[in-house]
C-alpha cells in the first residue's frame, strides 16, 4: 500500500516536472528567462531575447531579461546551445543586441568559421541581419575575411552611410564608396544545411 501511494506521488511530480519543462521550451517568454540563458535566446513569438543589466543605487547589479522588437528568422522557442555560444564567440553576459561585433577582426573569423557559420543559424541570422543594417552582405563579407572585411567594415564605420532599403537608384557623392547592387527583395540569411 504504501508503495503505491509513493509510485502515485512520483508520478504526479513527474507530470507536474514535464508539463513545466515543455511550458517552459515550447513557449519561451524572454521576462521569464534567467540572466545565464537569456542572450540570443528567441520568444515563442518570434522576437529575440536581450539582457539589461541596471546598477542599483546600493552598487547592486540586476540582471534582467526583456523581449526586444528585432524578429528571428525562421525561429521560434530557441534557448542558444552552449556549444554555439563558444564556436561563435559569444559569451553568455552580452547586454544588448549591437554591430559593434562586426568591427573585431578576432570575432569576425569566428563567426565566419565553419564550426559557427554552419552549425548556429540562430546566431548567424542575427549577425547577418545586424550586418545588413550597416550595409554588409554577410556571406560576401565572410568570403572576403582579412585585410578586404575589415576594409568593408571601416569604410562603413568612417562613412556613416545607413543601409539603404530598396530603392530604384541612388546618389552618391565623389566621397562616398562605390554603390552596391540592390535589390528589391530584403536578404535572407542563409540556412545551413543539416
Amino acid at each position: 500500500m504504501a508503495f503505491n501511494i509513493s509510485l502515485r506521488c512520483l508520478t504526479i511530480v513527474a507530470i507536474a516536472f514535464f508539463v513545466t519543462l515543455q511550458g517552459t521550451l515550447g513557449e519561451i517568454e524572454c521576462e521569464k528567462l534567467r540572466h545565464d540563458t537569456c542572450a540570443f535566446a528567441v520568444s515563442w513569438e518570434g522576437k529575440r531575447c536581450v539582457l539589461e543589466k541596471r546598477v542599483k543605487r546600493s552598487g547592486e547589479e540586476e540582471y534582467t531579461c526583456r523581449t526586444s522588437e528585432i524578429e528571428a528568422e525562421k525561429q521560434k522557442s530557441h534557448i542558444e546551445t552552449e556549444e554555439c555560444i563558444k564556436g561563435c564567440g559569444l559569451e553568455r553576459k552580452s547586454f544588448g543586441i549591437s554591430s559593434d561585433f562586426l568591427l573585431e577582426p578576432s570575432f569576425t573569423r569566428t563567426l565566419c568559421s565553419p564550426l559557427c557559420y554552419q552549425n548556429c543559424p540562430n546566431i548567424v541570422d542575427l549577425y547577418f541581419n545586424l550586418a545588413a543594417g550597416e550595409g554588409v552582405f554577410l556571406p560576401k563579407f565572410c568570403a572576403a575575411q582579412g585585410a578586404n572585411a575589415r576594409r568593408q567594415m571601416s569604410e562603413i564605420k568612417t562613412s556613416g552611410i545607413v543601409a539603404p532599403g530598396p530603392v530604384h537608384s541612388l546618389q552618391f557623392t565623389a566621397t562616398a564608396p562605390q554603390p552596391v547592387e540592390l535589390t528589391h527583395e530584403p536578404a535572407v540569411a542563409p540556412f545551413p544545411q543539416y
